[in-house]
Order: C-alpha cells, then sequence, then structure tokens
C-alpha cells in the first residue's frame, strides 16, 4: 500500500511541473521538454509503464456471493476428550493410566498435532490427533473400542425380523420443489446407518470383481490415513454385529486377534490379516470416502477411498483433493455451498451425523460406470425403442459423520435401484417429479444427465398424475411442494412391509 500512495504522489507531482513548464514555455522548448519528460507522450496521456500493477489497484468488481477464503488452521473439531473418559472406563488400571485427564493443555495441544502424511503407529506418543485425543491414549484404548460411547452415536437396535433373503431397501424419494441446490441435510437415523438388502451376496461379489479389475480406481488410500481407515472399518463391523446379531458376530482369538464371522457368505475375516479398506469390501455393500483435516490450512482432504457405486469419477479421479475441489463440477456449489459446507466440515460434531439423499434416473442398474465406460452410451441419446420397464431411480443414500479418534470425516452411501413404474401407485410422487424434471433449473437438471430418458419417462408421470387426481388419490388443488414425509411418501412403510414380507 505505500507503495503505491509514492506512485499517485509521484505522478501527480510529475503532471503538475509538466503543466506549469509547457505554459510558459516556447514551441521549440517544448520540443525539448517531450523528450526529457517520460510521463508524457505526444497525446499527454500517461505512460503505462508509470501505472502501478493492476494487483495495487482497487477495481470495482460485481456483486458476489461468494465469501472470501476463510482460515480454518486455528480451528479444531469439537474435543471428544469427555466421551473418552467414559469409553476408557472399562479398560485395565495399566491402560486407564495413560489417559491425560479431561482438560489439556491447548498450545501444547496445537502445537503437537499430528502431521498429514503422518502414520499414527509410527508418531510420538504424545502427537494429538484433531479431536485432542492423543497417539499414546489412542493405543491404550486398542482394537474395537466402544464406538457408541466415543462417538455419542448409539449402537442399533437389533432387527430381529430381518430376513436377508427377502429384505428390501426403504423406498427413497429425496424429490424436493422448489428445487434448489442445497445438501438438505437431516439427522442421521442410529439404527439405520448401514441398510442390508436381498442382493446383499451378490452385490459384495460384483464390488469384488469391480476391484479385481479397476484396483486403484475404486480401492486405495494415502499416507496418513491409518487411524481413520482402522476406525472406520472397526465401527461399520461394531454395528453390523449389533443390528443383525442372527448374521454377524465378532469374536477374539489368542493368537489370530479379532475374526469377523459372515454367516450370509460363510466367511472368517482375520481383521489383522488384511488392510482395513479390504475388510469392508469383503463385507459391508457400502462406499466410504475418507476426509482428513491439513493441519497447513485446516481444510480437509480426500484421503482414503473404497468406491464401487460411483458414475462418471472414481477414487483415483479425486484422491488428495479438497473439498471444493471435488464438488467443482457441481452447479451452484461455489456460490452458494462451498463457505458453508467447509465451516460446516471444520466444526461437525462427532455426536451429530447427518444423512441426506441424492437421484438421478438411468437405464438398466449401472453400478460403477468409469469415464468412458460403453454405457455412457445411453446418455448422449433418446432411444426411440427405450422400453419404460429398463428406466430405474438411482438414489444414493449418503451419510456423513466425524470419526471421534482420528477426527477424519467419513462419507459413506450405497446406490439404491427402483423400477420406475413403482410411482404409480405412489402418492403424489408423479407429479412431484413431473414437475422437478420440466421445470427444474436449468444447470441442475443438465448435471443430474435425464434428459436421455426424459422422453419415456415424463408422458407417463403425467399420465399418472392425471390418474391420481381423477380417483381422488391426489387433490386436484394440489400445489406441487415437497412432502412432509421426505425422503419417503405418504404410506410408504405400509407399501415397504407388504413388499418383503415382514
Amino acid at each position: 500500500m505505500g507503495n503505491l500512495k509514492e506512485y499517485l504522489v509521484y505522478a501527480v507531482f510529475c503532471i503538475l511541473v509538466s503543466a506549469v513548464l509547457l505554459l510558459s514555455s516556447t514551441p521549440q522548448q517544448r520540443k525539448s521538454l517531450y523528450a526529457c519528460l517520460p510521463i508524457l507522450d505526444r497525446g499527454s496521456r500517461i505512460l503505462t509503464s508509470m501505472i502501478p500493477p493492476r494487483s495495487w489497484i482497487s477495481e470495482k468488481k460485481a456483486p458476489t456471493n461468494v465469501p472470501p477464503p476463510a482460515d480454518y488452521r486455528h480451528t479444531f473439531p469439537p474435543s471428544t476428550r469427555e466421551t473418552l473418559a467414559i469409553a476408557a472406563e472399562s479398560l485395565s488400571s495399566e491402560r486407564k493410566a495413560c489417559l491425560k485427564g479431561l482438560k489439556i493443555d491447548d498450545v501444547e495441544f496445537q502445537r503437537g498435532i499430528i502431521p498429514f502424511t503422518a502414520n499414527y503407529q509410527a508418531c510420538d506418543p504424545s502427537i494429538y490427533t484433531p479431536t485432542a485425543v492423543s497417539v499414546e491414549e489412542v493405543k491404550a484404548l486398542g482394537d474395537f473400542p466402544d464406538y457408541a460411547k466415543l462417538s455419542g452415536v448409539p449402537l442399533p437396535e437389533a432387527y430381529k425380523k430381518f430376513d436377508i433373503k427377502k429384505a428390501l431397501p426403504r423406498p427413497y424419494r429425496p424429490f424436493r420443489w422448489a428445487y434448489h441446490q442445497t445438501m438438505s441435510l437431516t439427522k442421521l437415523e442410529p439404527d439405520w446407518w448401514l441398510e442390508l438388502e436381498n442382493n446383499y451376496a451378490s452385490r459384495i461379489a460384483e464390488r469384488v470383481s469391480l476391484f479385481e479389475k479397476y484396483g486403484k480406481m475404486v480401492l486405495d488410500y494415502l499416507p496418513g490415513a491409518e487411524l481413520a481407515c482402522k476406525e472406520i472399518m472397526e465401527m461399520a463391523l461394531q454395528f453390523l454385529c449389533a443390528r443383525y446379531p442372527q448374521y454377524f458376530s465378532l469374536l477374539s482369538s489368542a493368537d489370530k486377534g479379532y475374526i469377523f464371522n459372515n454367516e450370509i457368505l460363510k466367511t472368517a475375516t482375520v481383521i489383522n490379516s488384511m488392510h482395513p479398506l479390504h475388510v469392508l469390501l469383503h463385507n459391508v455393500p457400502e462406499d466410504f470416502a475418507i476426509m482428513l483435516r491439513n493441519p497447513e490450512d485446516g481444510y480437509y482432504y480426500f484421503r482414503a477411498g473404497l468406491l464401487c457405486s460411483a458414475l462418471g469419477w472414481n477414487v483415483s479421479t479425486k484422491l488428495g483433493m479438497q473439498l471444493r475441489e471435488i464438488h467443482s463440477p457441481i452447479p451452484d456449489y461455489k456460490e452458494k455451498m462451498e463457505f458453508s459446507m467447509d465451516r460446516y466440515f471444520a466444526k461437525l460434531p462427532t455426536s451429530r451425523p447427518i444423512q441426506r439423499g441424492s437421484w438421478g434416473l438411468e437405464v438398466d442398474k449401472p453400478l460403477f460406470m468409469p469415464p468412458g465406460d460403453p454405457h455412457e452410451d445411453f446418455r448422449g441419446l433418446q432411444s426411440p425403442d427405450l422400453s419404460l420397464s429398463r428406466i430405474h431411480l438411482r438414489v444414493d443414500w449418503q451419510t456423513l459423520r466425524r470419526l471421534p479418534l482420528s477426527g477424519a470425516i467419513v462419507f459413506n452411501f450405497k446406490a439404491v435401484f427402483t423400477q420406475i413404474e413403482e410411482f404409480r401407485t405412489e402418492k403424489y410422487i408423479p407429479a412431484l417429479l413431473n414437475k422437478v424434471l420440466r421445470k427444474g433449473k436449468k444447470e441442475i437438471m443438465e448435471y443430474k444427465n435425464t434428459w436421455h430418458v426424459e422422453h419415456v419417462v415424463l408422458p407417463n408421470l403425467t399420465k399418472w398424475e392425471e390418474e391420481q387426481a381423477r380417483e381422488g388419490r391426489v387433490e386436484k388443488d394440489w400445489e406441487v411442494a415437497t412432502l412432509e414425509e421426505s425422503p419417503w411418501f405418504p404410506g410408504w412403510e405400509e407399501k415397504w412391509h407388504r413388499q418383503q414380507g415382514f
């Protein structure tokens, strides 16, 4: 700023001096002055070489809703020290001695944050994770600590009536009107974090096959993600054992350590025999993306992932990216969501996981579609031979939660497919989806890429909408809006229980 003022003062001084000299000089003298004063050219304009750099000048810019980048270097997630003390109650006295107590010195904590790429197992015991848990304390807790107490999220109730041969996913219909690009977050239902269905065995086999074919495109991890990978694996297995005890159990062996028994697949996984993400690959039909806080800027980066259900992208195309880079293709993300999402990630507590759903319309049931996949050809044309029976709603039902020990944020989701013909008997759904497809914001709908099926879907939605109104199932004057039951619809539970038989 000081340099800018000096240039401006100098420029004004030169102009005034030049003007006085020119007015008081003869024509011949003026000619000499032109050669001696570089500030003036023949048209009496200030030369561009005398103008300060553009970056120094405050230019008037068009109004923008994008806040300036925030500084999160000193913003940490809520501490888990209180829940750490509760979870440690069952530890031996020797292990309890490793705990530092409820309060730790804040200066010591901020100076001793675990490096971004460091493996916690090789770190100094006094190093801390972002949730203020020391490496020594992590190791004292051992394998499979009580994550329900650590996180503040209770384990699920046992689902005793559950039958894996009949189970269907809940009928998610996350349609909204007016349709804006928002995260549309709701509180996670602890009983439904990981939801199984009757295609469990075939889906696990498909996911393993995808890894064998695509390798790091579906599963990979970077240095520094070791603790988070272990943590999410242990939390997922604890959930399965609590929710579906008739199918899963976790046993401890003196010589092999923990063993996860899967009665559906008839397998016994020795936990320490493979990487945590591979344990998930072979037992949990869910995708996981692990985001870690970088202490250099406080922002979150994608550092490990198991993603077998991605369309048009994969682990290798996003690994290492910051949150805003991952979402850059999404319309309105930068203008409407980037700042709030960065802040949300910075402050999310472990006790408040959330859930949401995103949706699209697909031909058949594509699970994984890397760039260049032949299935992409369907999206480039409106096939005159496309039958309604081949068109499906795909819902990616997602959850977001912070892990209590590593402080990582884990985004997990599963793809749920529903034949579009199901909408015919679901109150309000044909009218709601019809409105979104016809009147939704152009950029958002182009991003959703539903055009390739709209020539078949829209006429049928209109027919079903009129049919529901004519038969009195929907009020004729109903104004299309997000349903109170969202992400479901009126009567969804009765239909769901009837279809799966329990």
